[in-house]
């Protein structure tokens, strides 16, 4: 059995309804096509990245769960023609142009160059996807007309592009993760009869699509230890920690609070994501609140936002640590 076919299965034991058409897709396209890093988070159901870009930026693939559930939505047939926010590294897109065939085609748009560059490299043997760069998600591309009948936005966006709902053709639809950078819903918006229809599909929390063009919001060492003060005390509050989970996050606290003062932000300085002494503390004292940290994720979220993968996923657990 495959590690896809394992995954799959899984998934369906644990309640995830994996339609036959996504499932068919999933095991004819191979993930690993479309990154470089290791996939054992992916088929954890976890994301996993896909490139870090010079600004410092991870970009990921989104875990199985969410994509089985993107597609489902998306109501894909056969010879359709799909608008792709966002590149996902390209593995989205070549299961979208898996699933709509040789007739339909997939047209994938993202502001980043850096991104694009890759995933044309990742597709360049996929004729039915087409990838191109756009200026910015505000503006529609140049020479790209005609209406639109599926379009999927891959990453959070605080509102949808009027050039994007303008091109909505009747009984077509918008799936997009729409609301802030800490926490987005992700809703599907239906137009029928000059209607907007929206339907909730759930809470979710998704990286921007445009993440170089975000306000920085990566922590200095300090910044991060008063964040996790905060966590330490809502946890009290919650009377969810014991003492010795209450004892390792306090001594972080102190290690962080000891790291130089012109520690650079994570992404920043030329020092690679996985070496950056912020991220190393947090791996090191990872074992001793991990049942605590969905809630510190969330607490942590602006420094972890343009990751959408738990920091913990991308290291050798046989790393050296020094400080």
């Amino acid at each position: 059995m495959t590690r896809t076919a394992d995954l799959l299965r899984r998934l369906s034991k644990e309640g995830i309804d994996v339609p036959k058409h996504i499932k068919k897709a999933m095991l004819k396209v191979d993930l690993e096509d479309f990154t470089d890093y290791d996939a054992s988070p992916f088929y954890a159901d976890r994301p996993v990245p896909y490139i870090e870009s010079n600004s410092g930026n991870i970009k990921t693939i989104s875990a199985p769960h969410m994509i089985i559930s993107l597609l489902h939505h998306m109501e894909l047939n056969n010879d359709q023609e799909v608008i792709v926010i966002g590149c996902k590294g390209g593995y989205l897109a070549a299961l979208i142009a898996t699933i709509v065939g040789e007739k339909g085609r997939v047209n994938v748009l993202d502001p980043s160059s850096e991104v694009v560059d890759y995933t044309k490299e990742r597709l360049s043997h996929w004729p039915t996807v087409e990838i191109r760069k756009i200026e910015d998600l505000s503006v529609a591309p140049v020479a790209f007309p005609g209406e639109f009948n599926r379009v999927i936005m891959t990453g959070q966006i605080d509102v949808i592009p009027k050039w994007v709902k303008s091109r909505i053709s009747d009984g077509g639809f918008i799936i997009a993760p729409l609301g802030d950078i800490d926490s987005q819903k992700l809703m599907k918006i239906e137009y029928q009869d000059q209607y907007e229809l929206e339907t909730d599909l759930g809470n979710v929390c998704f990286g921007p699509i445009d993440v170089d063009s975000q306000i920085d919001q990566h922590l200095h060492p300090k910044e991060l230890a008063d964040l996790i003060e905060l966590s330490i005390e809502t946890c009290e509050e919650l009377e969810i920690i014991d003492f010795d989970e209450m004892q390792s996050l306090q001594d972080l606290v102190a290690k962080l609070n000891n790291l130089p003062d012109d520690t650079p932000p994570i992404g920043e300085g030329g020092i690679p994501v996985s070496q950056h002494p912020m991220v190393k503390l947090l791996w090191h004292y990872s074992p001793s609140f991990l049942r605590l940290w969905p809630i510190i994720q969330v607490m942590l979220h602006p420094m972890i936002a343009n990751f959408e993968y738990n920091i913990m996923d991308g290291h050798d657990e046989d790393q050296d640590i020094d400080w």
